[in-house]
């Protein structure tokens, strides 16, 4: 199967040289259109485009991430004005010693007479003219400031995006030891009793955290794995239980191609098992089912209410488990998904409904 491809977008280099075209495009419609000819137009802006690039470039690769980035803005702005300045100085020079003798002989050579006076006097008085000053530092910084307005918004996004990542990562790592903790107490118990099914429980926990610790860093997972891992669970806690819990897993819809963020649906079978059988007196049950149509995911698990009033039942939907899912929902699937909890007289109900990818059949 061949690697996951990155978008185009995705690489520095092409998102620079897509934004330098664009500048190019840019100047030449309006270098053109000053001189009523784009051929003329485009050799100009090739002869200015190294002043645009070393501008954008000590802005962006200097200025912003030595003093801006580090909360150094008095600096900053000091810094912007001198380079500013000096590249407008730049400008005038390129203009003066290549850009205008060139548009003089351009114009010349086809016989069109231009009253350009400024061109007898020598380079320096030129640079020190404050209207062509003004000019050159105003046509020196269009492109320039465009490019710096998108990088600020590039790095607004990278920062969001680390903000989220570092979020889900903390989530995760509360999901690890919280799972880790309740299958140790499980495994406790079956090793006090000597039980000959202790080496099963060993083996079924190894798979569960392997998949945890090694396949779950992905951003998201196979549907069909996510669910084996849930079954592998449910295997685990069904030992605990053996004939004393009723339950059914129920999977309806083609579950094969599709693709999911790790661990959504484990909590909410774990937080059944331990907040409503484990705390069931008698014969407790479990509901577990699954329904894929499209794009859309319904995930829905009932069980019977632990032996307690209304209120301490409470607590049961309060627990780390069902709060992280909550999170996670809320950073992965924005706007895509739906999670509602039902306290009934004698039942408990999570439900999860979600768009396994944008643009499929809207969660209701």
């Amino acid at each position: 199967m061949a690697a996951n491809r990155q978008p185009a977008l995705a690489y520095p280099a092409f998102r620079h040289g897509l934004f330098w075209v664009f500048a190019f495009l840019l100047l030449t419609l309006i270098y053109g259109t000053a001189y009523n000819s784009y051929s003329l137009g485009i050799t100009i802006i090739l002869m200015l485009l190294p002043v645009h690039i070393t501008y954008f470039y000590i802005i962006s690769g200097w200025i912003i991430p030595r003093f801006f980035s580090r909360g150094k803005y008095v600096q900053a702005v000091i810094a912007v004005l001198v380079v500013m300045v000096c590249m407008a100085c730049l400008y005038r020079l390129f203009e003066i010693f290549i850009s205008n003798p060139y548009i003089l002989h351009w114009y010349t050579k086809r016989n069109v007479k231009l009253n350009w006076p400024q061109m007898d006097e020598s380079w320096w008085r030129q640079l020190l003219e404050p209207l062509d000053f003004a000019n050159a530092l105003e046509r020196s910084n269009v492109v320039v400031w465009i490019g710096v307005t998108l990088k600020f918004i590039s790095l607004w996004y990278e920062r969001r995006q680390a903000a989220t990542q570092a979020e889900l990562n903390f989530l995760k790592s509360q999901l690890h030891p919280h799972f880790l903790f309740n299958s140790l107490n499980n495994l406790y118990a079956f090793a006090l009793d000597n039980s000959p099914r202790t080496p099963e429980i060993i083996l079924e926990l190894s798979n569960i955290l392997r998949y945890m610790l090694y396949e779950c860093n992905a951003e998201k997972v196979p549907l069909k794995k996510d669910l084996d891992i849930l079954h592998d669970y449910i295997k685990l806690e069904q030992l605990r239980y053996e004939e004393r819990l009723e339950l059914n897993f129920n999977i309806k819809g083609d579950i094969n191609g599709q693709q999911i963020a790790p661990l959504l649906m484990l909590p909410l079978v774990e937080n059944a098992f331990k907040h409503g059988a484990g705390e069931t007196i008698g014969v407790p049950w479990i509901n577990i089912d699954v329904l894929v149509n499209g794009g859309q995911l319904i995930f829905k698990v009932s069980n019977s209410k632990p032996d307690c009033d209304v209120a301490d039942s409470r607590r049961h939907f309060s627990k780390i488990g069902l709060s992280n899912v909550e999170k996670r929902l809320a950073l992965l699937y924005p706007a895509r998904h739906t999670f509602n909890v039902y306290n009934e007289e004698e039942l408990f109900i999570t439900e999860l409904k979600l768009e396994l990818y944008e643009g499929s059949k809207p969660v209701v």
